[in-house]
């Protein structure tokens, strides 16, 4: 997208630009990876949508979006949210424990991706997070498959309504078959994570959110990166993998909607600075064409992040794979593209979007959800909420005290001269690689040496209310024992964050925890990476979340 809602004209893939991938490629299927005003961004997609209209057969786009409406910012995973409401994560929807709530969440957000021309949601991440260092755990909803699968219907209805039609976002719903169980927890886009391993025998328990996904309409999957490891299934990565997609999940399962590869499988590609193999474990070794033909044979009707359209032709041309094969995933392409109404009237109003997008009401459910997330963990003598008394003096540190300042409270820069400090936090991981691998979190959840005693001699210094964003679960010990009281977030405002400590409005946690939060590194490393709810002598067991106390 180009400025003030422009289709790009320079090349960013390939040498093609945005133009001549439509005209040329006839490409009819996007995903739009940038943030900004919703005027533009429902300018930009009427635009492509009036190129898509010249094309000989007039087939329109379908735009898609990966998750962008909470404070997480991964390439690949997770957009900036401009200007859409912003929420936590999913793993805050889960503390609350509300299909109620969830079903909003994906009520409004239909609403706002409707409004700039977004019909294709990359979501739910139904995974479960049973590898505690697992880096995509912030966009799932937790390491309980009952909790995950009541969520994720209400996720689909949210987005889809009772049934797909011209007001509806359809879904993509994924990874399947559950990528929790990633070995060591690295990410399946690097090598290290390429295997999804079962040491404890629970491949079967992370199905269950996608057999609740499929009994309540899912529309489409997206396999897994990972290979499994250990299975009677052939060990290469979903996307490639005739036994899952194909024996497990059509047939066993009775999945008869559409399949999307996850992005890249074929070719190569530099992403942000950071240049990268084409994501195919297991079959590292073929050409391109043969990755194009085993992803077709396994099943999968769609390949995500690609361009190469004439390797699909070439297949067909040279006797490899029958076009009748290419009808049955083209039929379901186009079916969906009738019932969505995109034949009837692509277009969306550029005014509108400005009106709907991050609306007040949108925006206050929002704020309100992420205060409501807050998991009070500990809270000695019930010290919080905290009296609002412009005398008592603050030390702020991991947010802005201009925030304080505008309470009318008092700010020192020292934690010896404060009567509080307020620390906000997030949880530790391990920097790893280029501009790409280095969004994602990975490794270990505890803080180092240097950390752990900067903490330490704040909260020697003075009663200490300590934050942690919880995107993954933090070994922290030393926290709860250290702090004067420990809350958990997953993704607020400094706002929400005040708020909550001072109950202010009546604010106060609800939330629960979505899984466990260990007590050591080698707690982490000793558990089975597939089991759900095995951390030994954990901090904090999943579902621990206290209330305040109600004072007179």
């Amino acid at each position: 997208m180009g400025t003030n809602g422009t289709v790009d004209t320079a090349t960013f893939t390939a040498n093609y630009t945005t133009s001549s991938l439509i005209g040329e490629k006839l490409m009819t299927h996007f995903n739009l990876q940038s943030s900004g005003k919703a005027s533009d961004i429902a300018k930009w997609h009427n635009s492509i949508q009036e190129l898509a209209l010249q094309t000989r057969l007039g087939i329109p786009i379908t735009l898609a979006t990966d998750p962008r409406h909470s404070f997480a910012e991964v390439a690949g995973a997770a957009v900036g949210v401009g200007s859409f409401s912003q929420w936590p994560e999913t793993l805050g929807l889960a503390a609350l424990r509300s299909p109620d709530l969830v079903q909003r969440f994906g009520e409004i957000a239909r609403e706002e991706y409707m409004a700039v021309g977004i019909r294709q949601a990359l979501s739910p991440q139904i995974d479960l997070s049973t590898e505690p260092r697992w880096a995509r755990t912030g966009q799932t909803y937790g390491e309980d498959a009952n909790l995950t699968s009541a969520l994720v219907v209400a996720y689909l209805k949210g987005f889809q309504g009772d049934k797909l039609g011209r007001h509806s976002v359809t879904t993509v719903t994924k990874h399947f078959p559950g990528g929790g169980p990633a070995k060591n927890g690295n990410d399946s886009h690097f090598e290290t994570g390429k295997d999804n391993v079962f040491p404890g025998g629970y491949f079967d328990y992370h199905l269950e959110p996608f057999k609740a996904a499929i009994a309540a309409g899912a529309r489409q999957m997206m396999p897994a990166y990972a290979r499994p490891i250990g299975t009677k299934y052939e060990e290469v990565g979903m996307g490639f993998n005739r036994g899952i997609v194909t024996e497990l999940l059509r047939e066993e399962l009775g999945f008869d909607g559409i399949v999307v590869s996850d992005w890249g499988l074929v070719t190569d590609f530099t992403a942000l600075g950071e240049d990268m193999e084409a994501i195919s474990w297991g079959v590292e070794n073929l050409t391109e064409l043969q990755k194009v033909e085993k992803i077709l044979n396994a099943g999968v009707d769609q390949l995500g992040g690609e361009i190469r359209t004439e390797l699909v032709i070439q297949l067909v041309n040279d006797g490899i794979v029958p076009e009748s094969r290419l009808d049955e995933s083209v039929r379901r392409l186009l079916k969906e593209k009738f019932e969505l109404g995109l034949f009837d009237n692509p277009f969306v109003d550029p005014e509108s979007a400005d009106r709907v997008v991050g609306n007040d009401y949108f925006s206050r459910i929002g704020n309100e959800t992420q205060r409501r997330a807050y998991t009070l963990l500990n809270n000695p003598d019930d010290l919080l909420p905290l009296p609002l008394n412009t005398e008592t003096k603050f030390y702020a540190d991991g947010f802005n005290a201009s925030y304080l300042l505008a309470r009318n409270l008092s700010v020192v820069d020292a934690p010896e001269d404060a009567d509080f400090a307020l620390l906000r936090l997030s949880t530790p991981y391990e920097a790893r690689g280029g501009g790409f691998e280095s969004h994602y979190h990975q490794g270990r959840l505890d803080f180092n040496e240097t950390e752990v005693a900067r903490h330490a001699a704040i909260m020697s210094a003075v009663p200490t209310i300590v934050d942690i964003y919880l995107d993954r679960p933090a070994v922290i010990p030393e926290l709860a024992e250290g702090s004067a009281a420990l809350l958990g977030n997953f993704g607020a405002s400094p706002d929400a964050f005040l708020d909550v400590v001072f109950g202010t409005d009546g604010w106060k946690p609800e939330g629960k925890l979505p899984f466990d939060l260990p007590r050591s590194m080698e707690a982490v490393e000793a558990q089975l990476t597939d089991a759900p709810f095995d951390t030994a002598n954990p901090v904090y067991r999943y579902g621990h979340g206290l209330s305040y106390a109600e004072k007179c």
